[in-house]
């Protein structure tokens, strides 16, 4: 996540490295390592275990139960996470969360099932 955040901040917004926001990349990083990680690499254990198997149709069958019901769960903890670690008060962070999850949603459904 914290090459990502890099990626970002260089190569699509074109900061430089003068005007890289050092403390948003060390808080993804910190997301990734203490959250994202955790907590999808727990998941796809469970995943594992509710079905097993490596056929197609079994990793459709995860696939599915992932975007199903775990994305929308994810994403619904997720983003008011980066908003809290951003600063945000609750109020601020609900209203950012009922803007942007919609749209996070099914951004998430365009690439993640393909993946």
């Amino acid at each position: 996540m914290g090459l990502g955040d890099i990626i970002s901040q260089q190569l699509v917004e074109r900061r430089g490295l003068q005007e890289h926001q050092r403390g948003r990349t060390l808080t993804m990083v910190s997301l990734g390592c203490g959250f994202v990680g955790p907590v999808v690499g727990g998941w796809y254990k469970v995943l594992d275990r509710f079905i097993p198997g490596t056929t197609k149709v079994d990793a459709l069958k995860k696939m599915l139960l992932d975007q199903g019901g775990f994305a929308p769960c994810f994403l619904g903890c997720f983003l008011p996470l980066v908003g809290a670690l951003n600063g945000l008060s609750a109020q601020d962070n609900w209203a950012k969360l009922q803007r942007d999850y919609p749209d996070a949603l099914i951004t998430n459904y365009y690439l993640w099932p393909a993946v």
